[in-house]
């Protein structure tokens, strides 16, 4: 039964409860791309699905539009794939759980997609509809966004005749981007020895942050739980030897770690030294993050006595020094933008493996030598301790226009609608505008949304009076745009 059909605008939200009960995270968009080319073959309308399951759909102009400039509308259909540690969705096979709360809608346990699913839902809404005039539009929706832009780097885009472009993949409601950042993912591999050691084996686990988008979040200072695991195993190792079994920590690259687990052994009598740096180190952490992360904790489960495969005295050097000196967070701020971050990292996924740490990181930056400058900052930490660096993902820096038509024509239609001039500025995210600006010269665009909070996180909740509002712009701008 839908939980969203009393919501208004009444067709965004039917489309997007739709998209919510199809599995689609980044790499599992199969299902959700055949549903947009049925939705496309219902409506008789044109339409071009690739090999990587992009989908490109297209309405020709209404009445008395034909003359108009193409508007091009797009976003992204997969979204990033977070859950609370009680949910037992299986994210490959099972829709979301959506809820309405208050003015949000929300998703039980899990992230909701908002990011973009919004998108699609304000597209197919429009594309479905005979009501609204438009000029033609030629609605442009990508795979593998939350992974690299994978989708929007190898789509083929010359069929289209837009050079206005409306990029629906932003969460401030009034605030239109005109530029962002480039950015990249680095796959690290740091090699390990193993050797049996007996002792008490502890589980160590650093959580209850409040993790976020890398980009977009990356400037509010939240707790990075993989880099806090490092330095409280750096406290335990200065007091006592140990060997680590275990270590993991985040799933995905653009999203904040809000947990980190370690498995650990060390001498028995030791036990009573780890338990006062465990809650020492919870105080500091309570202490430090106080306004950022005020649910954090620090906690150490005492299995037992056991002997246990762990990385040896070299290799538990290694992974602390690499944690403790890695850079992380928030590097440069802009010169040229008021309260912009320019350059960052984001230590996204961790894991220990039988012979190597495993650790991917997310490289953002509006400066080009800048992004290459901390990328290898890290290359030669990694390399110093013997491991290897793999690039994915680079994707270029979007970059600002002077001169905008389209920014004029949304000013004046905003200012209209709403008595308030709209805001435009940049983002430190990584938007699909400058890609898809390499392949359509001369493309003017920006990047808007509704307002959504908390995304890539399982407290993400889309704004429904914002959603609204927003909707309405978009009607109204089709319309204005003669």
């Amino acid at each position: 039964m839908s939980v969203l059909n009393e919501l208004n605008p009444n067709r965004v939200f039917y489309y997007f409860e739709k998209i919510a009960s199809i599995p689609h995270g980044s790499r599992n968009t199969k299902m959700i791309s055949d549903y947009l080319v049925d939705f496309a073959k219902e409506h008789s309308l044109e339409y071009y699905q690739d090999e990587l399951n992009n989908v490109i759909i297209i309405k020709e102009a209404t009445k008395g539009y034909e003359d108009s400039d193409t508007i091009i509308i797009q976003g992204h259909m997969d979204m990033v794939c977070e859950k609370e540690n009680d949910c037992d969705i299986d994210f490959n096979n099972d829709g979301l759980s959506l809820y309405v709360d208050g003015d949000f809608v929300k998703a039980k346990g899990t992230t909701l997609g908002g990011d973009d699913g919004i998108a699609v839902a304000y597209a197919l809404a429009i594309l479905e509809s005979d009501e609204y005039e438009h000029p033609r539009l030629e609605v442009i929706l990508t795979v593998d966004e939350e992974i690299g832009m994978l989708g929007a780097y190898d789509i083929d885009l010359s069929m289209l005749k837009g050079k206005k472009m409306l990029n629906i993949d932003s969460d401030v409601e009034g605030e239109f981007l005109t530029s962002c950042a480039g950015g990249l993912s680095m796959d690290i591999a740091i090699p390990v020895n193993r050797a049996k050691q007996e002792g008490l084996k502890i589980q160590l686990k650093v959580g209850g942050l409040s993790g976020g988008h890398s980009g977009s979040e990356i400037h509010k200072e939240h707790g990075n739980a993989n880099i806090l695991m490092g330095r409280l195993l750096d406290e335990i190792f200065a007091a006592s030897p140990l060997g680590i079994s275990q270590l993991f920590g985040g799933l995905k690259d653009n999203a904040i770690p809000r947990e980190c687990v370690a498995s650990i052994v060390v001498p028995k009598e030791n036990k009573e030294v780890v338990e006062k740096i465990v809650s020492n180190m919870n105080d500091i952490y309570k202490n430090e993050f106080h306004i950022s992360d005020s649910e954090v904790f620090v906690e150490a489960d005492y299995i037992s006595e056991t002997e246990e495969s762990v990385i040896d005295f070299s290799s538990v050097n290694k992974v602390i020094f690499f944690l403790r000196t890695v850079p992380n967070g928030v590097m440069n701020m802009s010169m040229d933008i008021p309260n912009l971050v320019e350059t960052s990292l984001n230590l996204g996924i961790m894991n220990l493996n039988e012979d190597a740490l495993n650790v991917v990181i997310s490289v953002r930056s509006s400066v080009s030598s800048r992004k290459i400058d901390v990328s290898n900052r890290v290359i030669g930490i990694v390399q110093m301790l013997g491991g290897e660096v793999g690039i994915d993902g680079e994707y270029p820096a979007w970059e600002y226009k002077p001169e905008s038509e389209l920014r004029n024509q949304i000013e004046e239609v905003y200012e209209r609608l709403f008595g308030k001039k709209p805001v435009f500025n940049a983002i430190h995210a990584g938007l699909e505008c400058g890609i898809i600006s390499e392949k359509i010269p001369n493309l003017d665009c920006v990047s808007f949304g509704p307002t959504n909070y908390d995304i890539h996180t399982p407290k993400e909740r889309l704004s429904i009076s914002s959603t609204q509002r927003v909707w309405e712009f978009i009607i109204e701008y089709l319309k204005c745009a003669k």
